[in-house]
Parts: structure tokens; sequence; C-alpha cells
């Protein structure tokens, strides 16, 4: 079992644990998920680690509450125990000097976009990050990303905070001022499918970070199939980072929701324990 060493609120929805794995810890590098279980039958949900320190051996974990297992988590305290930790997983991040990089993530995106950041910065490219969010409440390690970014820009919904606008709208402004050599984004994957259209138009080479239904993280079970340039590809082997100009984005939200009903019930005999 995995011990939890530390918890943040980063947000009403949002959470960041600290968890002992000093061997993913080791191992681990950006863009490497684990898959984690609560309870002999519980169900296995894949999370981005957000970073690793070496020294403690841990690593870090940003949950938003969306389904059971993700509330549940939230709600576990400092000295409780993950029955089940797997990982790292998929392959890590494509990382060299490109030029100028433009990171664009959306909401709880933004955890597993942060060892990103980090690692496009050290190895010399000039960074703009562009952080998105529907309110200022819901923008998540902001002063980590700017630690590690040229230039940051915030965008929201309702202009609470930053500039109001969607996250395609500090995209677009920064490939109309100047030359961009890459983009990476990880949100929802509405807003990763705007930002890939809207790159596409701009011809600037885009990856996108997908986060779909896992199970066993191995490649066997196929539900995390997704279809990149009319082939079917897996996202935890495979993946989790494509070319986004190549995900056929409409495929994978409709697969999202295969289990909404079942969720929904699950979640209401949550709330009324």
């Amino acid at each position: 079992m995995n011990k939890i060493v530390s918890k943040t609120e980063l947000s009403d929805l949002v959470v960041k644990l600290e968890v002992e794995a000093p061997m993913i810890a080791k191992a681990r590098k950006p863009g490497h998920f684990v898959i984690l279980k609560l309870g002999a039958k519980g169900e296995r949900i894949p999370l981005t680690i957000s970073s690793a320190d070496t020294q403690k051996g841990s690593i870090t974990l940003v949950v938003q509450r969306v389904g059971l297992t993700s509330n549940k988590l939230c709600d576990m305290q400092v000295g409780e125990e993950i029955t089940d930790l797997l990982g790292p997983l998929g392959r890590a991040t494509h990382i060299e000097h490109f030029g100028t990089v433009i990171c664009a993530g959306g909401g709880v995106g933004v955890a597993p976009l942060l060892p990103i950041v980090e690692g496009m910065k050290k190895a010399g490219n000039k960074v703009i990050s562009v952080l998105a969010a529907r309110s200022r409440n819901l923008i998540i390690l902001e002063d980590e990303i700017r630690r590690h970014s040229d230039e940051v820009i915030v965008m929201t919904d309702d202009g609470s905070y930053g500039e109001k606008g969607l996250v395609t709208a500090g995209v677009e402004k920064i490939i109309q001022r100047e030359k961009v050599d890459l983009c990476v984004t990880i949100g929802p994957a509405v807003m990763m499918k705007f930002v890939s259209l809207l790159t596409k138009k701009y011809e600037v080479p885009t990856v996108a970070s997908l986060n779909t239904i896992m199970v066993d993280g191995t490649g066997m079970c196929g539900g995390c199939r997704v279809s990149v340039g009319g082939k079917t590809k897996f996202v935890c082997v495979d993946g989790p980072e494509f070319d986004a100009h190549q995900v056929n984005f409409d495929e994978m939200m409709m697969r999202l929701g295969t289990y909404k009903e079942e969720e929904q019930a699950e979640m209401k005999k949550f709330h009324q324990q």
C-alpha cells in the first residue's frame, strides 16, 4: 500500500496528494501516469504524475472530484493508504529543443502539464504557458507554472482573473505575434479539440495528452482505444500523448460517456451513505 504523506486543497473540487511511492518516483518522467485502486474491489482510475521527489520517495497526484473513486480519494487524509498504485505507465513526453513552445492547460489538466513545462524549459525552449478555467478559483498551480515559463497567460470564461475568454484566444494571440514551433495541450477533450483545430489552421505541430477510459493499463482490455490518423491506438501503451491533428476527438468524447449512467448511480449511493 502507498501512504498519503501530504494533502493540499487547491480548490473546492481539486486536491493535491503527495503519496509514498519510491520506485515510481525514481523511474517517472514527464508524461507518465499511474493507475490506482481504492479497496480490493475498487475501480481502477488513471492519474498523471504531476511531480516526483526522489529523495523523499514520493509522487504528487492532482485529483478532481468527478466520479466515485475520485471523490473517495479526495476525502482521504494524511496517513491513510491507497490500496494499489501501478506505474509509471505510458510513454514519456518527447522533450528536446524545439524553439518556442506553447503549453496550454485547462482546469486540472494543468497538473500533468507542469512537468512538461519544466522539462521543455530545461531543454532550452522559450516556454509560453496558457492556463484556462471557468473562473479564478479553478486556476491551479499557477505559481509552479510561472517558475518554469518565460510567460504565462491566464484565461477565464467569466473574466474573474487574467483575460476573459477561452484558452484558444490566448493561444491564437501568441501564434499571431511570433513563430511557434510546438504546442502541447492538456485538458478536457473538447478544449484539446478546439486548440487542435486552431493550431492546424496555423500549421503549428501540436501534441495532446489524452485521458480516456482505462482499466488494466497494459493495452489488453482495449478500454482506452482511440482513433489516431484512422488507426486504432491504445492510450495506456501507445500514449497518452499523440499528434493532436490526427486524433478523432469526436469519437473519443462519445466513448467517454459510455459509463455515465452507471457512474451517476454509484455517486447517488455514495451521497446517501
